[in-house]
């Protein structure tokens, strides 16, 4: 079968070479071929035997990049295997060289259905219209254009929703986020202040100890104690104190016993003395 349609193709070929001698013969021989590849692509994809249909369109394809068949039916058939980015190029390839209105027509109309599967709804729109400007009475086109116009519209009324939702969300995450940043900060402040507190106590620790770290003598006896005892030692006004009585009493005690010795030592002047022999 393939060997049937090239030699087909090839017999037209000579057959056009004859009758146009104005155009260059190399061109036309490369047209012919990319065609013959396009008709056994197109013969192999009706037998649902896609990978070698992939391979004849790309054959026709690197010989003509420009032919819109090629790329249109190659668009189609990967469109069939559900590769849509795939096919969507292949579709703007053809509609980018097709050189009559209804290659462009099938071309854009292809290229909506394949955005419409993406639910791009709104450039799917634009593609229709391109294509109802090539054929404005093709029915299936203005049914296409019309659900797509719909469903672009529904989608651009759920779209504020979408937003006021994200934005809700966002405020959510700041609020939560300026929360946590608060804690950090009292966190970080009340640790500052323990610090602070403990760098405090150690100088006054240190102030209290001497060069080789032992407490100084004025803290070991506490002046106010000192203070305190020394108050209880001195005398109030208009009072004795202690040393001063214990004093008086120890003049008091000397005097009575000078006196106490006085009368004594006249007793003893004044008493007769016995002789021991008695006559």
């Amino acid at each position: 079968m393939k060997h049937f349609l090239t030699y087909i193709f090839l017999l037209v070929s000579l057959s056009i070479l004859a009758q146009d001698n104005t155009e260059d013969k190399a061109i036309i021989k490369q047209k012919l071929e990319a065609q013959g590849y396009t008709a056994q692509a197109n013969a192999l994809a009706n037998n649902d035997d896609f990978v070698e249909a992939e391979m004849e369109y790309r054959k026709a394809l690197s010989l003509q990049p420009k032919q819109a068949a090629g790329a249109y039916n190659l668009g189609t058939q990967y469109f069939k295997k559900g590769d849509f980015e795939e096919s969507l190029y292949r579709h703007q390839q053809a509609a980018k060289n097709a050189t009559s209105k209804e290659e462009k027509h099938k071309a854009f109309h292809n290229i909506g259905n394949i955005l419409m599967e993406e639910k791009k709804c709104k450039e799917a729109v634009e593609a229709y219209k391109s294509a109802l400007r090539n054929n404005p009475s093709d029915d299936e086109t203005r049914y296409n254009f019309a659900l797509a116009k719909e469903c672009a519209k529904q989608q651009e009324d759920d779209k504020p929703q979408e937003d006021d939702k994200d934005g809700e969300n966002d405020k959510d995450k700041d609020q939560n986020k300026d929360e946590d940043q608060k804690e950090n900060n009292e966190k970080e402040q009340e640790d500052k202040n323990k610090d602070d507190q403990g760098e405090q106590d150690k100088k006054e620790g240190d102030q209290d100890k001497d060069e080789d770290g032992n407490p100084k003598d004025d803290q070991k006896n506490d002046p106010k104690e000192g203070d305190q005892k020394n108050e209880q030692n001195q005398p109030q006004p208009g009072q004795m104190s202690p040393q001063q009585i214990k004093n008086l009493l120890e003049a008091m005690n000397n005097q009575e016993q000078k006196v106490q010795e006085k009368i004594n030592a006249e007793k003893v002047k004044g008493v007769k003395q016995q002789t021991d022999k008695d006559w």
